[in-house]
């Protein structure tokens, strides 16, 4: 360990000055003998120069980040702040392990962020434990497909005109069923909108807006009375629910989703000056968004549309077969390339193959009929019958081992 300059003078000076031994010297100062000898040993080959600070930095580092890698970073950084997107450290490391094939942690991609002057730390107001998430349940616990229309976001307005935005979001995947931009929202319009929605995606079984008058109106003296979008809601046999007042929280994933898309709006190089033109950009923010843009809220950073497709939607009255056993698990492929999945109290291990080995996947399982999709990508890894009476189902590719193809 290295010493203070000073006390290394002192011992230097000890030693050849006061005619002490190394031990003597160890002894008074409170030293290390063996430090002691390596000071004498340097100080006699250099001189007053071994008494200078050293770096105490490893001369190799072989776990290092490639200089290539690291201006990687730096680019996919810049590339995402000027397209007006997320990018922090871990949808960096998304956009390294999908697009470019490295695997980076987030620990270091921050701290070389930070050595570059791209990001100023700021310590964590408050810890994660903390916070409160409102949201639907997973396809395990009969999913609930919740839209948010969110009112009266102005984009940005053509001149002698506003813009209004409406977005209708799932509330388990965060998938954009619905944006469109429009001169200022009415209640026609969320119905229209929603019946649109409802074309794409089917009935849900729920909606969850906050008290604006174009949704309800009991709230405004109606004495019972209803608008066309509550009785829509009511013909349909969907759920209304509504967010209490004062509690902006509740309606929170559609207001994260506006500001992630305001965000986006205003790095566009050209601005929309009409209607149409704030449309065709929406569309092309929405396509953005479900298809290409990891959600760091979402398991494994997947997009919405990875998750959207893989999970059952619930639906007003019964939903599947009660004769019908459907189910969701999600898993890891293992060192030997398989899953496990319980049958009738029995454990049975589905091959999917090596190459897949350490990847996260969603079993979709109808009974016997199983679906292994990778949890990030979506991709369909293997389609199955179950075999009850086999203990391993093999994926009937040829025997011999396999490897994971280089990256």
């Amino acid at each position: 360990m290295s010493q203070p300059t000073s006390k290394a003078r002192l011992v230097i000076t000890a030693l050849f000055l006061d005619n002490q031994s190394p031990a003597e010297v160890a002894a008074r100062y409170g030293v290390h003998r063996a430090w002691v000898y390596k000071l004498k040993a340097r100080y006699e080959a250099e001189g007053d120069t071994a008494l200078e600070p050293r770096s105490r930095r490893p001369k190799t580092s072989p776990n290092a980040l490639a200089a290539e890698l690291v201006d990687l970073i730096a680019r996919i950084r810049k590339e995402l702040t000027e397209a007006g997107l997320d990018a922090g450290p871990e949808t960096i490391a998304w956009h390294l392990e999908h697009q470019h094939g490295h695997r980076v942690s987030r620990s270091t991609i921050s701290r070389h962020l930070t050595a570059a002057g791209l990001v100023t730390p700021e310590p964590k107001k408050r810890p994660k434990s903390s916070y409160i998430r409102f949201q639907a349940g997973d396809a395990e616990r009969d999913l609930a497909v919740r839209l948010h229309p969110l009112p009266a976001h102005p984009s940005r307005r053509p001149p002698g005109a506003d813009a209004e935005s409406i977005t209708w979001l799932d509330d388990c995947t965060r998938y954009a069923l619905h944006v469109s931009a429009h001169p200022r929202i009415t209640t026609p319009i969320v119905v229209t909108t929603f019946r649109e929605a409802l074309a794409r995606h089917g009935i849900p079984t729920s909606t969850l807006t906050d008290n604006g008058m174009v949704y309800t109106v009991r709230f405004a003296g109606g004495r019972g009375g209803r608008n066309s979008f509550e009785d829509e809601l009511r013909r349909r046999h969907v759920v209304q629910k509504n967010s209490r007042p004062g509690h902006p929280t509740t309606c929170g994933k559609a207001e994260r989703f506006q500001q992630t898309m305001k965000k986006w709006l205003r790095a566009q190089p050209v601005q929309p000056t009409t209607i149409v033109e704030l449309q065709a950009l929406l569309d092309l923010f929405v396509d953005q968004y479900n298809h290409r843009r990891p959600h760091r809220s979402l398991p494994h950073r997947a997009t919405p549309a990875t998750l959207y497709d893989s999970m059952p939607k619930a639906l007003p009255g019964p939903a599947t077969d009660p004769d019908t056993h459907e189910r969701v698990r999600h898993d890891r492929v293992d060192k030997a390339g398989s899953v496990t999945l319980r049958h009738n109290s029995r454990l049975h291990h589905i091959g999917v193959g090596r190459t897949h080995a350490g990847t996260c996947v969603i079993l979709l399982v109808q009974d016997l009929q199983i679906r292994i999709v990778n949890a990030a990508t979506g991709e369909l890894l293997r389609e199955l019958i179950l075999d009850p009476s086999r203990d391993y189902q093999p994926t009937g590719a040829p025997k011999g081992p396999t490897r994971r193809p280089p990256k």
